[in-house]
Order: structure tokens, then sequence, then C-alpha cells
């Protein structure tokens, strides 16, 4: 077609209202100015857009948002071991690391099958196969807290479970409470969503349970949730039945969700009793989150869930179906570790569960007998999971500016490796993960011993320092 003295590719739209034409050029191939005609014949040319010029890419805000506490920490240490000592790392929560705590050979099994059997090579539904939620469903339902399949989200590892907790309840704008010390990947997705992180803290003179009073004065009408670990990472607390039922008292008067980070749920030392919170709960809706990495001790699995406990029906079908939606972004978890995923959890002696905890458990009292003697710190006891927090009595060691120069020349000096808590959000603790072998526990133990007796400065008689 030709219109003043132009060439013209038209596109007519089915109701013949509108067209969109192209100007050709002298070769007869498409140009760059873009016109739209109406069905009279009158043409109406829209601004030519501009050809960029030069290579401009830059990375986008959510991405320069993103930050880990951890490795924002960590990646500024001068981290080099003592050539003389062999490292011992206290710092990785991976219970894989050094090869003393397998899974279980029926876990091991369980995967095999699923490879052998070639049904699991395919895509699954986004939100899981509904065989292994269902599964999930049956392992954690109990009668204070019903489950079904839909209740069930499987994720891409816990990490993904709290990151899909977060994004379908929270909009940026809004704020989220997190525990202090706390898990660091909370702040890390939430900061990078444009969502504000308030801390709570936890007490350690009471074995880190929350204070109330701080949590409750941080909720205003931009929060959205509150996140509770339980038991803890970095603490390795365990709170009461009776600690849980406040949580939950503060959160039904003020009408907050909760997300339940619960991913060590039942790594619990004996003699002290867990609840989860929705067995608790009587009107307060949850998203729990959990996973296989660290009860079966198979991290790189990279299998969790979401439980949906929602009995009054207040998240209602929105949250659900933002689930689904979120979930439908990455198109779910490995399909191979779903297809095992109902042997493992059905079939996985208890004795394994036992052994783990029993061990983890001994590993915490060498560590802790071990420390309390040691000048200058202050282990807390922890009652589950795989950490334990000490305290440094920096007044005492005033060679260090903070626990991050402390943790860094223990590396230096002594070869170990302990995570400073300033990665936490508490500064002046360390957190020591406490699967290593036991001999490289007491190892480490004397090796941090003799590195504190060397800088320890006790008060004088008139309350300063020594040697100052």
């Amino acid at each position: 077609m030709r219109m003043d003295n132009k060439a013209y590719l038209v596109q007519m739209k089915s109701n013949g209202v509108h067209s969109r034409t192209r100007t050709l050029n002298a070769k007869g191939l498409p140009g760059n100015d873009i016109h739209y005609m109406s069905v009279n014949g009158s043409l109406c040319t829209t601004k030519t857009k501009s050809r960029r010029q030069r290579w401009e890419v830059k990375p986008s805000e959510m991405s320069k948002n993103t930050l880990n506490p951890i490795r924002a920490i960590v990646d500024g240490m001068k981290l080099v071991p003592n050539p003389e000592k062999p490292m011992i790392s206290l710092s990785i929560g991976d219970p894989t690391v050094f090869g003393n705590l397998p899974t279980d050979a029926t876990v091991l099994q369980a995967m095999k099958d699923a490879i052998d059997s070639h049904k699991y090579n395919g895509y699954a539904p986004s939100v899981g196969y509904l065989k292994s939620r269902q599964a999930v469903a049956n392992f954690y339902s109990c009668p204070e807290a019903p489950l079904e399949a839909e209740d069930v989200v499987l994720t891409s590892g816990c990490s993904q479970a709290i990151e899909l907790a977060i994004n379908v309840l929270c909009n940026p704008g809004d704020n989220i409470l997190v525990p202090r010390p706390g898990f660091s990947l909370y702040k890390t997705l939430a900061v990078s969503m444009g969502i504000e992180v308030k801390l709570y803290n936890l007490l350690p003179e009471k074995s880190w349970e929350i204070d109330l009073q701080h949590m409750e004065s941080l909720i205003d009408e931009r929060t959205s949730c509150l996140i509770v670990t339980n038991p803890s990472n970095p603490c390795g607390s365990v709170f009461s039945k009776d600690h849980l039922q406040k949580i939950l008292k503060v959160a039904s008067k003020l009408c907050v969700p909760i997300l339940a980070d619960e991913i060590y749920s039942d790594m619990v030392f004996p003699g002290c009793n867990s609840s989860s919170l929705a067995s608790l709960s009587s009107n307060v809706p949850i998203l729990s989150c959990g996973g296989l990495a660290k009860r079966w001790l198979v991290p790189g699995w990279r299998l969790g869930w979401i439980l949906i406990h929602d009995r009054n029906n207040i998240f209602g079908s929105e949250i659900r179906q933002g689930l689904v939606k979120l979930t439908q972004r990455i198109l779910g978890a490995c399909t191979i570790v779903q297809g095992a995923l109902e042997s493992i959890l059905n079939n996985t002696p208890q004795s394994f569960y036992s052994d783990t905890i029993s061990f983890l458990k001994s590993n915490s009292e060498i560590c802790f007998k071990e420390l309390c003697s040691v000048p200058g710190l202050n282990p807390v006891m922890p009652s589950g999971a795989m950490y334990l927090m000490v305290g440094i009595e920096m007044d005492h060691y005033p060679d260090f500016k903070n626990d991050v120069d402390f943790t860094e020349r223990l590396v230096t000096e002594q070869s170990v490796f302990c995570l400073p808590a300033s990665a936490f959000e508490y500064p002046n603790f360390f957190r020591i993960v406490v699967t290593v072998p036991e001999e490289l526990m007491l190892e480490a133990c004397a090796r941090i011993r003799e590195f504190c007796q060397h800088y320890y400065r006790p008060p004088s008689c008139d309350g300063n320092d020594l040697d100052q």
C-alpha cells in the first residue's frame, strides 16, 4: 500500500477499527516508524522510538537490595588459618560437612527406588505431586491441627518455603517482625522486596525466650507477618508450651498471621518437649515452613514444604491461590525427591532420629561444659537444633573491637572458625555448630580456651582492667 510516496505494511485488527502500520524503506524492508490508521483512511503517526546508541545493562533494584548479612560479614573477614593447625570449621549449618552424620539407609533406598521407577523424570504440578503432599499432611497432621493434601505446598527447600510465605503475605512498604538473634535469610528476602524488617529481642538469660512486651510494641497497622523460629537457629532454644501460647495471644490480640519456621521440628533434646504453633492455635492463621534438610540430614536435596493452618478461614481462598501462583515461577520442587518422600516419611526408623539427637545433645553438653570454665565466655546451653551461642565479655578482651574481630583472630591463631553473631544482628556473641565429630569438638574447645586465656584481662580491684 502507498500513501504520500511512502510504502506501508498494514495489519488489520479483526474489528477493522484501527490498524498498525510500519513504513518500508527503499529496499522494501520494515523501517522503525510506527503509525496507526483509522478505517476512513486518515493516518495518525505516533512518536518515533529512537534506538539505543550504546550498551547500558544495569542490575535490577531487587538484586542491588539483596544482601545476606552472613556473607557480608564473613566475606569481609581476613580468614587465614594458622598453617600449623588443621582448620576446624564450626560455622556452617550443614550436618553433612564432616561425614559423621550420614542419612539413614532407608532414606537413600527411597531415592534409589524413585529413580529406578522412571516415574518421576517429568514435570510435577507446581505445588507438588498430590501423593507426596498427602504423605506430608499425614505425617504432620494431629487432632489439634488437622491437615489435608490441599493444605500442603511442596517447595525447593525450606528457604523457598519461607520466601513464598513472605511473598504471599507482604507488600512493599509492609513490615515483618523477625527475631534477634535470628536466621539472616528473613532479612535478606524482605529487604530485597521493599519490606521493612523490625527486630524483636530474644533473652539469653531466659534461654532465648521472646521479649513479648518488646515484640508487641513493634506491631502496627503495616505489620503483615510475625516470624517465629522454634527450635531456633542460631540459638538452639526450644520454646515451652506456655511461652508459645503467650506468643499466640499477642498475635491473636493484634490480628497478625504467623510464619512459623519449624525446619528443626522434632530435633529436640530428651527431657524437653516441643509443640508446633499450629497445634496450640485456636484462631491465629499460620504458615508453617519445614523440610527434609535438617531432621533427615539431606540439605542438598532441596525439598521443603508449607503447611497451611487456617481452621477459621482467615486466609480464605486468596492466600492459597496466591501460593499456587507463586509456585508457578519455578514449577515446584525436585520430582525425584518428591517420588521418594512418602517412603522417607513412613519408613525412616525411629532409631535414626534418636541417634542423631543423642549425638547433638552429647556434643552440646561437651561444648557447654568446656566453655563454661573459660574466663570471659558465657555459653547458653541449647535444648535442640544444631547450635550453641556463646557470649563474649568484650570488656575483658580489650585487644578486640567486637565479635567479628574476636572470631577473625581465632581463625588466624587457632584455625577454629565460629560465626560472629553480628551476622544474626546480635553482637558480642558467636555461634558454634555442634555437628562436628566429638574429638574435633574437644580439640576446638581446647583451642578456644588457649586463645581466651592468652587475651583475657581480669578486672582489677578498682574496677579497671589490668595492663591498661
